[in-house]
């Protein structure tokens, strides 16, 4: 055996050892990518359900949004119209217009009222506690 015999024994040893490693990385990768293929599947069975029960939720809670807008429109409609026919009340009607300013001032004196009432109860009871 020569020298170049020798080295054609070592040449195809060594690409014989490459090409097992190919295989193996090739054989390695194609199982990986059958898990990956998996994985998609099992995702894409698992979705379909959960959004069509995400879409069911969506459509149930709308329904009483869409009645909630209604009532808001309906008490903003009537709020405006009270509005509108008080002021339009007291326009015209100047003597209504004195009553309310009446009965507010007679209010507001009655709050002042109570408010000095209560601080001189407070007061004496502290005088009264004192003397004790």
């Amino acid at each position: 055996m020569s020298a170049g015999g020798i080295a054609a024994i070592i040449a195809a040893s060594a690409l014989l050892i490459i090409g097992i490693a190919i295989a193996y990385a090739v054989i390695r990768l194609g199982r990986a990518i059958d898990e990956v293929g998996g994985a998609v599947r099992d995702i894409a069975k698992e979705t379909a359900p959960l959004l069509n029960e995400v879409t069911t939720t969506v459509e149930l809670v709308n329904g009483p949004l869409q009645s909630i807008n209604k009532v808001t429109k309906t008490m903003e409609e009537f709020s405006s119209k009270v509005s509108e026919s008080a002021s339009g009340f007291l326009d015209k009607n100047q003597m209504a217009m004195k009553a309310a300013g009446a009965v507010l001032t007679a209010a507001q004196l009655r709050k002042k009222k109570k408010g000095k009432k209560s601080k001189k109860a407070k007061n004496s009871r502290y005088v009264d506690d004192e003397e004790f």
